[in-house]
């Protein structure tokens, strides 16, 4: 079928997420590793993305370990060094797309307050035609629940999305429910499979 709409994740797709190569910068990776080992700081974040408060949830864990107080809270001070920096190619993909009439959607795990944060350092991430962001849905990928979600919002059939992610655990779950996906690991190879599917012109790709 053909596609109607192209689902951006946004972590390491649009942006990259990478805590422990922030964490290596500024304590150490020695000091990072033994931090991570004993707290399981994308758990802390997981409920994050499921809704709850960012700043409130941080704090928490740093209360829980105080051992490492002070570098947990970086999670939350330092965040933006951490969702940094654009991927650029991959938001040209979106802009061109975008102006090629195709409707865009996001569909990331994502915080109510971390998204809050993130817009004014990222305006493209203000540009999609919808956006499903998993703290205000109250549900993460891969839940099969936050794809039904998408599917009824936009009205579309599965097999009519394309979805770029870099988690194939999330990419399964979306398959499963029918939908077309792309296991993102760079965008040069997401680049050619919106050509591919002639959605992009090979120059409006940049390839």
């Amino acid at each position: 079928m053909a596609v109607q709409a192209v689902i951006f994740d946004i972590g390491n797709v649009l942006i990259e997420w990478q805590p422990e190569r922030h964490y290596d910068r500024v304590i150490g990776e020695a000091r990072r590793r033994e931090m991570f080992a004993a707290v399981d700081l994308h758990a802390m974040n997981d409920r994050v993305d499921q809704g709850e408060n960012f700043l409130a949830m941080v704090q928490e864990c740093a209360a829980a370990y105080p051992a490492f107080h002070d570098e947990i809270m970086l999670w939350h001070d330092d965040w933006l060094h951490m969702a940094s920096p654009a991927i650029p190619q991959s938001v040209t993909l979106l802009r061109n797309l975008r102006r090629r009439g195709v409707a865009v959607f996001a569909l990331s795990n994502f915080g109510v307050e971390t998204f809050e944060i993130a817009l004014p350092e990222y305006p493209f991430l203000g540009e999609f035609d919808r956006s499903y962001i998993s703290g205000h849905m109250g549900i993460t990928k891969p839940d099969p629940q936050i794809y039904a979600q998408v599917e009824a919002d936009c009205g579309l059939s599965p097999e009519s999305l394309l979805f770029a992610d870099d988690r194939v655990d999330n990419i399964k779950a979306a398959a499963k429910r029918g939908w077309q996906t792309h296991l993102f690991d760079g965008p040069e190879g997401w680049a050619d499979r919106l050509v591919q599917e002639g959605l992009l012109s090979k120059e409006d790709a940049g390839l």
